[in-house]
């Protein structure tokens, strides 16, 4: 990309703000790319064509692509965007609108002296730092609405959208009544409903509800509202359309296949609040290995409520759905007296230990002592009976490997134990390696079911959650691997074009939430934009750092090949690095 002062003359009445010349637009509307100037001017583009005029600010942008900003509709940075300019890592992956509040946890509203169980409801169902949220959030807010205003005045190098957690509302009413999922008397229902209006009406851009056991908080309680009856569930959504409408978002029960029957149940509502309210309704929806094929179900299912009238949208993910494991994260090793002896080591420290003969011996010898129930050590422990699901990804990553690269894989082609394999392939990168072990959708070891489910007409593109599970997943990067994975490098099975993958997270997810002022590469739409090299475009290894509040751990990973990006016609991003421009703001309500 080449930056031409030659052309960028004094500003005056008529010249453009930015021009972007001789790029490949890929402009989210599904139409064939095209060679094509932009011009912007306050933050909108004003013309696309050829021979536009003059700017302030020429970017030559031959050869590369140039396509809306991606829209990411399932993050949690609910806490971090009141502290963290940035919000990577969806920042670092061409994300330029972001919606968090999803799953039924969030910080508003909030009673007075409550602020410490809500932190410890989002650490135990998203993993993040507790001591980082205490450390960063300043609650200057009890409402919603009052939460809004306080983002209002937050600067970010994206724009940010909210939605109200149906957990927070209900134990703002209900107290422990609420935090202990009892059920709700009537009275209960209508302060939670008004509460929901008011929040729409302020600008939420919908509700969000969790219904699935694994999402518990610190103290081992399930998510408020998880055994919500229906006509709590239903007062909720009449108060999304109420307030001006919205998405009604969830996870639904069975969503990690602890429960196999629930979920067809849960569209089953789910049609008939959506054909009742008239709102759109999305909900998670993953492959489970005990039930390969419920997924298919649960599409038909919603393809048919469809065509009922209901808006219904299962929520996917553009790849495997699971954990990275190594000495960093979690591994089958954690609960071995001679590795616990050396657990709280830096790493630098840890790995001169753990490749000393004698301790590697010990440890691959040593039963298992009592665990503490953390949910790290329990997927540390998953980990072990799993050896066979666990896969070294590789540098560059590579998210759809062959069974030969499992350890179990390693281990018969080496002639050692899979302990053995594992043991050392955590060693790799100075005991910096972080292996895959996908939970769902990978049952087949392919993208087969994943591409059959981006593609069906009912699914949208989402489940990143950026900002959470800061320990042990990264899939903040998801909206990369769409455009480097599905439309370049995938080779065990179909493509996907590019023209739909850059739609799929571009004007299919703005639609999903009303943000109609985005998404495509249009007169009048916000100049929200990514020029990105497509030979080039490559996801780097993740990496754990230690920068939250409180030294709080997450995991990172960037990418190369965004050569801009753009966030209401400022340019947020070169070739990676943050210039410092902060044009993002938060998003109110539909548009």
């Amino acid at each position: 990309m080449r930056f031409d002062p030659t052309r960028a003359g004094p500003y005056h009445c008529g010249m453009f703000d930015l021009l972007i010349t001789n790029g490949t637009v890929v402009d989210g509307t599904g139409a064939d790319r095209r060679i094509a100037d932009i011009a912007i001017t306050d933050g909108r583009i004003v013309a696309v064509g050829t021979d536009l005029g003059d700017a302030h600010e020429i970017i030559d942008a031959q050869g590369l692509l140039v396509t809306p900003g991606f829209v990411d509709v399932h993050s949690h940075y609910d806490g971090q965007a009141t502290w963290d300019e940035l919000l990577e890592p969806s920042s670092l992956h061409g994300v330029t609108t972001l919606v968090m509040g999803n799953c039924g946890v969030g910080f508003a509203p909030v009673k007075p002296g409550t602020e410490e169980w809500l932190i410890q409801l989002m650490e135990g169902v998203e993993d993040i730092p507790g001591t980082a949220l205490s450390e960063g959030i300043d609650f200057t807010w009890e409402s919603f609405p009052e939460y809004l205003d306080a983002l209002d005045e937050r600067r970010w190098s994206v724009d940010v959208g909210a939605q109200v957690a149906h957990g927070a509302v209900r134990a703002y009413v209900m107290g422990k009544r609420g935090a202990k999922n009892e059920a709700a008397d009537p009275d209960d229902i209508e302060q939670m409903a008004t509460i929901v209006r008011q929040a729409i009406e302020a600008g939420a851009l919908g509700v969000s509800t969790s219904r699935t056991i694994a999402h518990t908080a610190m103290d081992g309680e399930p998510v408020p509202g998880t055994f919500a009856a229906e006509d709590e569930l239903f007062a909720v959504g009449r108060a999304l359309r109420d307030g001006g409408g919205g998405v009604f978002e969830l996870a639904p029960a069975g969503a990690a296949g602890l429960d196999l029957v629930a979920p067809m149940k849960e569209v089953e509502w789910m049609s008939r609040l959506s054909a009742e309210t008239g709102q759109p309704v999305t909900f998670a929806m993953l492959q489970v290995p005990g039930a390969p094929d419920l997924w298919k179900e649960q599409m038909q299912a919603s393809l048919e409520a469809r065509e009922n009238g209901a808006q219904l949208y299962p929520q996917v993910a553009g790849r495997p759905f699971g954990v990275l494991v190594g000495w960093q994260t979690c591994h089958p090793f954690m609960r071995k007296p001679s590795y616990q002896a050396i657990a709280e080591l830096p790493i630098d420290q840890r790995i001169i230990e753990l490749r000393k003969p004698d301790v590697r011996a010990a440890i691959l010898a040593e039963d298992d002592v009592e665990g503490s129930g953390l949910l790290i050590e329990g997927l540390g422990g998953l980990t072990a009976g799993m050896l066979d699901q666990v896969f070294v990804l590789g540098d560059p990553p590579d998210y759809e490997p062959t069974p030969d690269r499992s350890i179990v894989g390693l281990a018969e082609r080496n002639g050692v134990t899979a302990n053995e394999a594992a043991y050392d392939a955590f060693c790799a990168e100075d005991g910096r390696a972080l292996l895959m072990l996908p939970l769902y959708n990978y049952v087949e070891h392919n993208h087969d079911v994943i591409r059959e489910q981006l593609t069906h007409p009912t699914a949208v593109s989402g489940l990143a959650d950026g900002g959470a599970h800061c320990g042990f997943i990264c899939d903040a990067s998801v909206p990369t691997t769409m455009i480097s994975h599905w439309t370049r490098d995938r080779s065990r099975g179909e493509q996907l074009p590019l023209e739909w993958v850059v739609k799929k997270q571009t004007a299919d997810t703005a639609a999903l939430f009303g943000l109609g002022d985005r998404g495509t590469i249009e007169v009048g739409k916000r100049a929200d934009l990514n020029l990105i090299d497509h030979d080039a475009l490559q996801l780097e290894t993740p990496e754990l750092v230690h920068d939250l509040p409180a030294g709080g751990r997450r995991l990172l990973q960037r990418a190369r090949g965004y050569r801009a990006t753009i966030v209401a016609g400022e340019v947020t991003r070169r070739d990676g690095v943050d210039t410092g421009a902060r044009p993002g703001r938060l998003v109110r309500g539909r548009r």
